[in-house]
């Protein structure tokens, strides 16, 4: 084991290279007949540590990438400096609305009876969300809707924030700034998208919308939609069931507040 030992001299966590098959193998070339299931419990009596794969190692890493990072930070600090509303866009995690399992836990006399599968014929439909995240004023919207998560739902949910939250916050404003990812509804080969805002955002209010794409393969920690978003999320979520007893093409969720990281 001396050879094929590895670890991190500060932690104290170590890991072998070696299966416990091959130990257990090894073992029993010089008589120590023992099977793999225990030597997996004696490695971890000797404070050895299970190791997984790690998505770490970039393959199509484009030489202008900071390039982007560092364009996106002076466009915020330019609009943030002359007041102008700042938002990041990202569509979140869909949800099948029905009686279904939702995870976390509540105090409860019993427990909420629901479907024992989660078949897709089952749903009434499949709630989508679209955040809409204001990093200058730390203030997060979501808007909800049933059918697609295609680039007019992501332009009409910008247009319907902007209609009861923005236009109140910001007034007249000229100029619009939005940061959002590379794929999905807002993805920045998608025209569609562009022609959408200039239909939905641009014209009926008179906005200027500027657009900067985060580079591709970006984690969604470093989105700040993603970012505020996760912050406001406790660990137990709601355990009661998504269900719907209207089907409506597009619903605004109140805003709330997202408290600051601790």
């Amino acid at each position: 084991m001396e050879h094929d030992t590895a670890g991190d001299p500060i932690t104290g966590l170590k890991w072998t290279r070696k299966t416990t098959e091959k130990i257990a193998e090894v073992l029993q070339q010089i008589d120590i007949p023992v099977s793999a299931n225990t030597v997996a419990r004696l490695l971890y009596q000797m404070n050895f540590s299970l190791r997984v794969n790690r998505k770490q190692i970039a393959t199509n890493s484009s030489p202008y990438r900071d390039q982007q990072f560092q364009h996106i930070y002076s466009l915020r600090t330019r609009f943030q400096r002359q007041g102008l509303p700042v938002i990041s866009v990202d569509s979140k995690k869909r949800e099948m609305i029905g009686n279904f399992k939702n995870g976390g836990a509540k105090w409860d006399r019993s427990p909420v009876l629901v479907h024992d599968h989660d078949f897709r014929s089952d749903a009434s439909g499949v709630g989508i969300s679209y955040g809409i995240y204001e990093p200058p004023r730390n203030h997060g919207t979501v808007c909800l809707g049933v059918s697609h998560d295609t680039p007019a739902f992501a332009a009409h949910s910008i247009a319907t924030w902007w209609k009861r939250q923005g236009a109140r916050c910001y007034g007249r404003t000229p100029k619009l700034l939005v940061l959002a990812d590379s794929g999905g509804s807002n993805s920045c080969t998608s025209w569609l998208w562009k022609i959408e805002l200039q239909a939905q955002v641009c014209n009926p209010f008179g906005i200027g919308v500027t657009i900067a794409h985060y580079p591709t393969g970006t984690p969604p920690s470093g989105i700040p939609s993603s970012t505020g978003y996760s912050r406001r999320s406790p660990k137990t979520g709601r355990p009661s069931p998504s269900t719907a007893t209207k089907r409506c093409s597009n619903s605004f969720a109140r805003p709330a507040r997202i408290p600051a990281w601790p």
